[in-house]
């Protein structure tokens, strides 16, 4: 039997954001191309960023009811301290972004591109990447109710000190995907686990569900 190829972590280029300038809460608009500005401590009815270009920013501290960020450029950014109940970021771009010590509720990024994306003590509620293309993707001491990667193509993914009420993987292409820092609670879509790595302990509390799978029945 070939021996398993080593698995390899996501990596991160850390955004180099030092010295920015301070950014007008006017300028986030759809379709605006922001560089190098630092938005803090935003209180708004909402925010939408449609069509989107933002580089080398940081928004920092946001409470918003929905934040619209569909077919949106993100890259060499970084969010913190977001409350907000909805995120609307189906088919968006986002490279090197870091994400830390945020609330949402709903995240909507189906058919999206992440390369690079550390969400860091966030707690989330649904997230939807299905569809998307996943590389160097983690989410550290997080907690999520439900996470789907159905249909998706995930390369470089870990979830360390992250519990995950369901994550749905059904019909995903999974390589060096870590699972083992991960508290599983629900798995849809045992198939297509293929390509990722688990704990000896997560396999015992998965072996009801592998059972099952297969049409298998326990007794004792």
């Amino acid at each position: 039997m070939p021996k398993p190829a080593a698995l390899v972590a996501p990596s991160f280029d850390r955004p180099p954001l030092d010295d920015l300038d301070a950014g007008a809460p006017a300028a986030l608009a759809p379709r605006a191309a922001l560089e190098g500005l630092s938005f803090r401590d935003l209180r708004i009815d909402g925010l939408d960023l449609e069509s989107a270009e933002l580089t080398l920013c940081r928004i920092e501290g946001l409470r918003v009811p929905e934040v619209t960020l569909r077919y949106a450029h993100l890259s060499e950014s970084a969010l913190s301290g977001w409350d907000v109940p909805i995120v609307r970021s189906a088919r968006t771009t986002w490279r090197d972004v870091e994400i830390e010590g945020s609330r949402t509720g709903s995240l909507e990024a189906y058919e999206s591109t992440w390369n690079g994306v550390h969400f860091v003590n966030c707690r989330l509620g649904f997230v939807n990447l299905r569809g998307s293309h996943l590389q160097d993707v983690a989410f550290t001491d997080c907690t999520i109710d439900e996470l789907d990667l159905g249909q998706s193509r995930v390369t470089r993914f870990a979830a360390n000190g992250t519990r995950i009420s369901q994550l749905i993987v059904e019909q995903a292409t999974l390589q060096h995907t870590d699972l083992r820092g991960a508290e599983l609670e629900g798995l849809a879509g045992l198939s297509a686990l293929r390509g990722a790595t688990i704990s000896s302990m997560q396999l015992q509390q998965l072996a009801p569900l592998l059972a099952a799978d297969r049409g298998i029945t326990v007794r004792d």
